[in-house]
């Protein structure tokens, strides 16, 4: 399907400040960039690079005043999420390199808790794909979801503490879950078309028999129309923007997913 997707956020700022931003979406397996549309007023000196996680991520020092992101971009991706019941669990030493980081406990997913807990919810699951797909099932069962209930990322201990949260929440602990499998997990932010309300929305992937796969817990299933914008091991890697000094005021957020037809992208 094609979508256009689009993206604003207007601070105050009362002092020069940096900033990191990371709402360029990129074209990659699961969707194609066909046309975009980046602004900034004022207009200021920015700097592109990719980081650690292949995401693209720019770098600039906003003026003091008011200080807007506009984004745009029409793009392909896939009306079905891919399944894979059955799927095989990848044996650690078959891992590629730059999929082992994602094996790791990190700051708001400490696998390294969930063990027992994650052994029981997949008991009697073949190794894997399957395995995922209950935790993705008991997420949904067990933990509320909650949109626009918390601005603060939660980390997966306190999500199963507190049964409730939003979509980067129930995703922290699912990660949380499946790394403690030894199966990597890796935290997705981007659009869901359809999505309601509204808003960035945020999913995990596994990785099983040589590839990622989608899992998201907020739905009540998981469909195409899920757009990415970056990657990383948790909500500390995936900031579509980061600021520095003196806290801002984010005056507006909008966020707008809508469905075009093929020959307008």
């Amino acid at each position: 399907m094609w979508l256009r997707t689009s993206c604003d956020l207007t601070f105050d700022i009362t002092v020069p400040t940096p900033f990191i931003l990371m709402l360029r979406p990129r074209s990659g397996a699961q969707q194609w960039i066909a046309r975009e549309e980046y602004r900034i007023v004022p207009s200021m000196p920015v700097y592109e690079f990719t980081d650690n996680y292949g995401n693209l991520c720019q770098r600039l020092v906003a003026p003091p005043g008011t200080f807007s992101v506009h984004i745009v971009a029409d793009v392909m991706t896939a009306d079905h999420v891919d399944q894979a019941p059955g799927a095989p669990f990848v044996e650690i030493q078959n891992l590629p390199d730059a999929v082992l980081s994602y094996l790791l406990p990190s700051r708001y997913c400490e696998s390294e808790q969930f063990g027992q807990m994650a052994t029981a919810i997949t008991a009697e699951q073949t190794l894997g794909y399957d395995q995922v797909a209950a935790i993705e099932a008991w997420l949904r069962t067990n933990i509320r979801y909650e949109p626009g209930s918390s601005d603060v990322p939660v980390s997966a201990v306190e999500i199963n503490a507190r049964q409730s949260g939003v979509c980067r929440d129930l995703s922290h602990l699912g990660i949380a879950l499946c790394r403690s499998l030894s199966i990597p997990a890796r935290l997705v932010v981007g659009y869901l078309y359809g999505l309601q309300p509204m808003d960035l929305h945020a999913w995990f992937e596994a990785f099983i028999d040589g590839r990622w796969y989608t899992f998201d817990a907020t739905q009540a299933e998981t469909i195409g129309g899920y757009v990415a914008i970056g990657y990383g091991r948790d909500a500390a890697d995936v900031a579509v923007y980061n600021q520095f000094g003196p806290p801002v005021f984010l005056a507006a957020q909008s966020v707008h997913v809508e469905l075009i037809e093929n020959e307008e992208a």
